[in-house]
């Protein structure tokens, strides 16, 4: 499927999805944060909306350091900046890029 390639492990990312009530209400919420981000190691490369569920937002981050990210996501103020948001549910992932040497 990939061939005989070796493939070594990079940088980590992390990819959320959320599914809102209001997207302009959760992007001011989510913009808000920013400097909170910065402060926990995570880089904003992407934010998406899908294109036939308009409530579902999608974003990746690079990040510095999975702790200090795990530590954000994990934090009860994430939770409440969700609700202040108007996020009715949501998850996270912890992505590793492969990449062929």
């Amino acid at each position: 499927m990939f061939g005989i390639h070796q493939w070594g492990v990079t940088m980590p990312f992390l990819l959320c999805r959320n599914r809102v009530t209001d997207f302009n209400q959760w992007l001011r919420v989510f913009e808000s944060h920013r400097r909170a981000q910065l402060d926990s190691g995570l880089h904003l490369l992407h934010l998406w909306q899908e294109a036939s569920e308009t409530q579902n937002v999608f974003f990746l981050f690079e990040t510095e350091d999975h702790v200090r990210a795990r530590a954000f996501v994990s934090d009860p103020d994430a939770s409440d900046a969700g609700a202040a948001a108007g996020v009715i549910d949501g998850d996270f992932h912890f992505l590793n890029e492969l990449q062929s040497s």
